[in-house]
């Protein structure tokens, strides 16, 4: 079977996504009778069929469900392939690194020190995104790592480090009724209104950035359950109290996978020694 160039796959993905051939045909600015030519050639050389047209409309069929899942994977590491090597042909290289507001749990200075000591260290830029952002700078090849939080985000695609397990507390008002307490179950949330993070479905807002998030809280319209390295970061107004049947989270250093960037593998030596010698204090001191 002949393969299936990249061009293909982006007039398919343009027609599935639209399921309207003229509206992906001016999105692709192109006419429309060579798009629908292209489509029926490239079920021809597949063998199945991904698109039912018929009076009503367009639909994809199972084949075209699949087809659009992965093609668009394989646009995208395209893309990511292509930015990252016009990064590496830079005079100047760069170690792009991309994260959340407080995405980094305290770790990252210390990575950052410990990494610059490493003979393969390339100067550093931090990107701050917003929420559940990280993982498509990393994707898209505009990072070339990331500190993303399972179970959370979506790490495949990925070779990840876990570097620190975070409990879980709920950020409250000081005037919150449930502000006084040590401990708290999410039973005791159950009539609360929560974020509703990008993507995901919720009882409040959406939210967009930290900033947005901890201001909702402190004019009550909110609470929220977030990792305990939230406390460093805490507004006055604001106090975290541990939920202690809360989720895990688990922040994870994440990088393309095959990655054979020396720059990359000094900073994930970096990061474990950090987070281990984070790891080895804390279990010192509780002892």
């Amino acid at each position: 079977m002949d393969r299936v160039g990249t061009r293909e796959l982006a007039y398919f993905v343009a027609v599935a996504e639209e399921l309207h051939f003229g509206r992906a045909a001016a999105r692709l600015g192109m006419a429309q009778p060579p798009l629908s030519r292209a489509i029926r050639q490239l079920e021809q050389r597949l063998g199945a069929e991904l698109l039912i047209r018929n009076s009503r409309g367009v639909r994809l069929t199972e084949a075209g469900e699949v087809l659009l899942h992965e093609g668009r994977k394989a646009l995208d590491a395209v893309e990511a392939a292509v930015r990252r090597a016009q990064r590496a042909g830079q005079v100047e290289r760069r170690l792009v690194v991309v994260m959340k507001p407080g995405g980094d749990a305290g770790l990252l200075g210390g990575i950052l020190e410990a990494y610059q000591g490493d003979p393969d260290a390339l100067p550093v830029d931090v990107e701050i995104c917003g929420i559940a952002q990280q993982a498509g700078f990393l994707r898209d090849g505009r990072a070339d790592v990331a500190l993303l939080h399972a179970p959370y985000d979506d790490l495949s695609g990925f070779d990840t480090e876990e570097l620190l397990t975070q409990r879980a507390v709920a950020v409250l008002p000081r005037t919150h009724r449930l502000a006084r307490r040590r401990s708290l179950h999410l039973a005791d949330l159950a009539d609360e209104i929560l974020p509703r993070w990008p993507g995901m479905s919720g009882n409040g807002p959406e939210v967009r950035d930290t900033a947005q998030l901890m201001q909702l809280i402190v004019l009550g319209r909110m609470v929220a359950v977030l990792p305990e390295s939230v406390r460093h970061t805490l507004r006055s107004e604001l106090v975290a109290v541990p939920v202690l049947d809360g989720q895990l989270t688990h922040v994870v250093l994440a990088w393309p996978e095959r990655s054979r960037s020396r720059a990359v593998a000094a900073f994930v030596r970096a990061a474990v020694a950090v987070a281990e010698e984070g790891s080895a204090v804390a279990m010192s001191a509780g002892s």
